[in-house]
């Protein structure tokens, strides 16, 4: 099922390909919830298998993730102070625009060098980045520093995985079974749990 999947994606215009890796990278500090990362793995997975290759996937992806990062240090910077005072960060929780607030206050600079290694907090990292005024270019050269170190790593994940897809097709073959029973009962219990809620009330 997975190498009938990436042979067709492979069989894409490799532009495309590259376009929709740039726009994930790009996206994610700015929408949270997107997997950037899944992403970038998956298409490092297609190296192996098509005309894609390292050093641009590696570059745009890097690019992307900068670009979307100075996006939202320019509104931070610029709006930062109004949007915290109406509480106006959907895809944010306080808690983590509180802790990244403290550790600005602390470590500065070096929360952004290790921003891309923490998942769940880069658009907080590089919106604080503009609250605080950072110097933009030292902030920017840190961002794509993280940027480069950690798409490299996700990238040489993706590489491997696509080396060895007959071992991971045949692992996702043999559990997908149990998967789809231990789901299948967390629905019903789920289900159960709240039709027993409603009863009470």
């Amino acid at each position: 099922m997975l190498q009938q999947i990436i042979a067709y994606i492979s069989s894409l215009d490799p532009v495309l390909i590259y376009l929709a890796l740039f726009s994930f990278s790009f996206i994610e500090n700015i929408f949270p919830p997107s997997p950037s990362d899944l992403v970038v793995v998956f298409g490092a997975t297609l190296i192996a298998n098509s005309t894609l290759e390292f050093i641009p996937i590696l570059l745009l992806t890097s690019v992307g993730s900068t670009i979307g990062f100075i996006v939202m240090y320019l509104i931070g910077e610029f709006m930062g102070t109004r949007i915290l005072r109406n509480g106006k960060f959907k895809f944010i929780k306080e808690e983590s625009l509180n802790k990244a607030d403290i550790f600005f206050h602390k470590y500065g600079y070096n929360v952004i060098i290790i921003n891309r290694f923490l998942p769940g907090t880069r658009a907080v990292v590089s919106f604080f980045s503009g609250v605080h005024r950072l110097k933009p270019v030292r902030t920017f050269i840190y961002a794509a520093v993280s940027s480069l170190f950690w798409n490299a790593i996700l990238i040489f994940l993706g590489i491997k995985i696509g080396q060895n897809l007959d071992l991971v097709d045949r692992y996702l073959s043999r559990y997908s079974e149990v998967v789809i029973i231990i789901l299948a009962l967390i629905a019903v219990f789920v289900l159960i749990r709240f039709w027993l809620k409603k009863k009470k009330v």
